[in-house]
């Protein structure tokens, strides 16, 4: 067993961390439908990084970056559908 192999835990706790930090912003926002305050640029961003982070996750078969991305794309693909429903 490697070093290499024994920090592979902060690429899983990154995933987690990183995958985590939108969900209360992503609950909120569907709770209260008020998206008052957040930019739909920030999030438009977020979702396509998210999204090429999911890509490359999987050519590279790296499953932290593939978990992370998978939440990610999610929570912020939400968030820019309620923005632009909310804007019409």
């Amino acid at each position: 067993m490697s070093i290499v192999m024994d920090l592979s835990i902060f690429g899983y706790l990154a995933a987690i961390c990183t995958a985590i930090s939108f969900l209360p912003q992503a609950i909120k926002t569907v709770k209260t439908k008020n998206t008052d305050g957040l930019s739909l640029m920030t999030y438009v961003f977020l979702f396509f990084g998210s999204l090429f982070w999911f890509i490359y996750g999987i050519y590279s078969k790296d499953v932290p970056l593939v978990a992370t991305n998978t939440l990610t794309t999610g929570f912020t693909f939400l968030i820019v559908f309620i923005i632009l429903k909310n804007r019409n």
